[in-house]
């Protein structure tokens, strides 16, 4: 009996797995070695604590064959980064990465780091599109 509980829940398991499908959305143009930043819209959130907004971002090759990436932890072609911004004083604090070789961890400590500006396109750009419509962000 256990043994059919356990296959029940792993093929419950097994079907919810591709509805987790990560919702990539390209935040700067590719650059000149067709790599392109994107933001995963299914894991942004806004943190109870902070009021920040915390946005998952990774890297892609475009016009790959396959495409590399974005993928998310744990990929073969994952590799990105956590920020939590602040829409407001267009400001961030690095959360954590992730790469192939490196599992994603998140800072224990990450809500009293000092916030980072950056006069980067690329930062600019993910603040436009991360900012825009986070109000409909979930809280958690």
């Amino acid at each position: 009996m256990r043994r059919a509980y356990a296959i029940a829940a792993l093929s419950v398991l097994a079907l919810a797995l591709p509805a987790a499908a990560e919702t990539w959305t390209a935040y700067t143009a590719p650059n000149d070695k067709g790599l392109q930043w994107s933001l995963d819209s299914d894991y942004s959130y806004r943190d109870a604590g902070t009021g920040r907004v915390v946005v998952m971002t990774a890297v892609g090759k475009v016009g790959a064959s396959p495409r590399m990436g974005p993928s998310g932890p744990g990929a073969a072609d994952g590799v990105g980064f956590v920020y939590a911004l602040d829409c407001k004083s267009k400001n961030f604090v690095p959360m954590g990465g992730y790469s192939p070789k490196k599992p994603l961890e998140i800072s224990g400590t990450w809500r009293r780091a000092v916030p980072k500006t950056s006069d980067a396109a690329d930062d600019a750009a993910l603040m436009r599109q991360a900012c825009t419509n986070s109000a409909a962000l979930p809280t958690k």
